[in-house]
């Protein structure tokens, strides 16, 4: 179930693509020209990226298909990928509003969320590509076994963080961890192992949501289409006899 109006889709994919570069550009230094590529070994500025990139092989997609198949339909190269996207960057919006903000507020180090720039990554982007998929990419297509492959990509950048700052990389203000809940020195291993666990569970739970929705939402489209699909069949068969 989609909006299948390719024309409406670049238009929002366009948008889309300059308001996720907007943010990328200013959380990472790039648009006042003094750049900071620590910013990039953090899990929210690497799904904002992917999401950019996302986005920018949809909108090419749906140019090509416009082109060739004119403004009625559906681009996406993969529905389910899209939803694996749409995953990857809800994790950094939750973990942000569940986990950061509150630290923040807690621990009172000065810090000031949902500043421009931490809305635009940290909610805008998030919200942008997750509202793509609802609109704009046909469901139905997701398999149940997807949400542990998705929680691969938080996975891979936790491997990469442990061994990253292990090896003695420093990530922004020199710390060794880039997240206050991956800080085992502060919490302890037990601790750490805790939370990982605790987020994991929780996100399978927000992807299998996610699951829920696309698969409900694409029974729901089938539905409606058979009665059409049912009056298509009879007048052919009709203009046939």
């Amino acid at each position: 179930m989609h909006v299948p109006d390719r024309r409406l889709a670049l238009a929002y994919r366009l948008v889309a693509a300059v308001l996720m570069a907007w943010g990328i550009g200013r959380v990472t230094g790039l648009l006042d020209g003094r750049p900071s590529p620590v910013e990039f070994l953090y899990y929210t500025v690497l799904s904002n990226l992917l999401c950019l990139v996302w986005m920018v092989v949809l909108a090419v997609r749906t140019i090509a298909d416009l082109r060739a198949e004119g403004p009625r339909g559906a681009s996406t190269p993969s529905a389910r990928f899209s939803l694996a996207v749409a995953f990857a960057i809800t994790v950094t919006m939750l973990i942000y509003l569940i986990v950061l903000v509150p630290e923040t507020y807690t621990q009172g180090n000065g810090y000031q969320p949902f500043t421009l720039t931490d809305n635009l990554i940290h909610i805008i982007t998030p919200s942008l590509a997750i509202a793509d998929w609802l609109l704009f990419v046909p469901k139905g297509r997701s398999r149940w076994f997807d949400p542990p492959l998705w929680t691969l990509i938080p996975y891979v950048y936790l491997a990469f963080a442990f061994v990253y700052g292990a090896a003695g990389g420093r990530f922004a203000g020199g710390g060794q961890y880039p997240y206050p809940f991956m800080n085992v020195d502060r919490n302890g291993l037990g601790g750490g192992v805790l939370w990982t666990v605790g987020l994991t569970l929780a996100l399978e739970v927000v992807a299998y949501v996610y699951i829920f929705i696309d698969k409900g939402l694409g029974a729901l489209d089938r539905r409606m289409r058979r009665p059409a699909a049912i009056r298509t069949a009879a007048a052919m068969a009709v203009r046939r006899g």
